[in-house]
């Protein structure tokens, strides 16, 4: 399972809150059943098959510019691990482990 974190920022909307817009992102992620997301601040932490993160990520891009935008600037980072299953919450649950070890 890959993670990918995404933030699909929308630029040309004439309105310095563009949330309506990026509403339509993640109604794209609210009709997947194979990908589970976390929304966050900045952005939004996808998880499932890597191929379906791309389709996915390519319609919430695509679903701003439906909506209106005049552009759209798409930032994804992934982390593909391939020795052994990981979810976002596990990364965080590593860390927390790390910092009170090093207490």
């Amino acid at each position: 399972m890959a993670l990918a974190e995404v933030s699909v920022v929308p630029i040309g909307t004439g309105n310095t809150s563009v949330s309506r817009y990026v509403a339509q992102a993640v109604k794209v992620l609210e009709r997947e059943k194979d990908v589970s997301y976390t929304l966050t601040g900045m952005g939004t932490i996808i998880e499932g098959d890597l191929d379906r993160l791309f389709d996915v990520i390519k319609r919430m891009h695509q679903s701003v510019i439906d909506a209106g935008a005049l552009r759209v600037y798409t930032v994804i980072k992934i982390d593909d691990r391939r020795d052994k299953p990981s979810t976002a919450e596990k990364k965080v649950e590593s860390l927390k482990q790390a910092l009170e070890h090093d207490s």
